[in-house]
């Protein structure tokens, strides 16, 4: 194998020529090359291996970060604001929770895409109303907002879409709800086979724009 020493390239500040000749350095670091790759000989017994980099892994620079929720979330007050929660993370690289589980922080700048679905239920005997928008830093995001009608007696909707956001490194991003009836709920259900789990709230994070 190359003696890495040898093949060296000299640092950058080390000029190729000095006075109109090769300096030392890099006059070495060539004549090492030659007489490892053979000396003009076309055998050399030099393999890809010898001179090939070594191979140092690097974390990936990708944010993101999967959550869910296992409760069913309640309104207890009409027309009233509520942060959606997560209690749940699945996977996650610079995308997480605060201490507040509503909350979603990143830990650089970037574009970053925020998917989500809701599992909807309504138990009042009537058709009833669902609000959902977003809130950056605690501040409701202007145009936001979407209406969701639900069905009565129990009819389940998925709300389900996504925001594209530009943020700063520590900016956080909360899904907030209300409704204008306490028997609509955001509910999950236990798994019942040969369905897993469902969880109330399911939010995925890339950063994958940019």
């Amino acid at each position: 194998m190359a003696n890495t020493d040898l093949t060296r390239i000299p640092a950058s500040r080390v000029p190729v020529t000095s006075q109109g000749f090769m300096t030392r350095e890099w006059y070495r670091f060539f004549f090492n090359l030659f007489n490892i790759t053979g000396s003009g000989n076309a055998n050399s017994g030099l393999t890809t291996q010898d001179l090939a980099p070594a191979y140092t892994p690097q974390k990936s620079n990708a944010r993101y970060g999967t959550f869910y929720d296992t409760s069913t979330q309640t309104a207890s007050v009409i027309n009233t604001a509520y942060p959606i929660t997560l209690n749940s993370t699945d996977i996650t690289n610079g995308v997480y929770l605060g201490a507040t589980t509503s909350q979603v922080y990143v830990d650089r700048p970037g574009i970053y895409n925020f998917q989500f679905s809701l599992q909807l239920n309504n138990s009042a005997v009537t058709v009833q109303n669902v609000f959902v928008w977003y809130r950056l830093n605690g501040a409701n995001a202007a145009n936001s907002g979407t209406k969701v009608a639900l069905a009565a007696n129990n009819a389940a909707v998925v709300a389900a879409w996504n925001f594209v956001l530009s943020m700063a490194a520590g900016d956080y991003f909360e899904l907030v709800w209300s409704t204008d009836n306490t028997g609509c709920t955001i509910e999950a259900a236990v798994a019942s086979a040969p369905v897993p789990a469902i969880p109330s709230v399911i939010l995925t994070v890339t950063d994958n724009i940019s």
